[in-house]
């Protein structure tokens, strides 16, 4: 289930990209579902856990990947109990957060109206309590907060 807290939130990491260049583990680089998402949201593929091929920028470290990309891989591996703003996350990123949070129990704060695409899929607003299952209940709420 993806829970969702709208503006600012205290506590949440504001920016994780630069948690990540502090805390990431080369474990989560060579896992298959990092590979998958760093070829989709950054066009680049992991050579390994220090080394990524881009093909704008050629070889890169790991810490030059995108924002976006950096906060899915934590999103998905780290296990601190930290919120994560999803907001350094681009709409490509939607799709990743979703699939996540079918997978486990996921609690992100946005700071913008992401985004979801049309299909429907369902998220707890933890300002309200409320459940939304579209892209359209959500930014209905969103406007709110955001």
């Amino acid at each position: 289930m993806l829970n969702i807290y709208l503006g600012e939130m205290p506590g949440a990491v504001y920016h994780p990209p630069v948690y990540f260049d502090n805390r990431y583990e080369d474990e989560w680089l060579i896992d298959p579902l990092t590979a998958a998402m760093v070829k989709d949201v950054d066009k680049s593929e992991i050579i390994g856990p220090h080394l990524v091929e881009s093909p704008v920028l050629g070889p890169i470290s790991v810490k030059e990947l995108s924002g976006g990309v950096k906060t899915l891989i934590l999103l998905a591996f780290d296990r601190s109990g930290k919120v994560f703003n999803a907001s350094a996350c681009g709409d490509n990123c939607a799709r990743w957060i979703l699939r996540l949070a079918k997978e486990r129990e996921l609690t992100i704060n946005l700071r913008h109206i992401m985004d979801f695409g049309n299909g429907s899929f369902e998220a707890k607003i933890l300002n309200t309590g409320d459940v939304v299952r579209n892209n359209s209940e959500f930014a209905y709420i969103a406007g709110d907060f955001v």
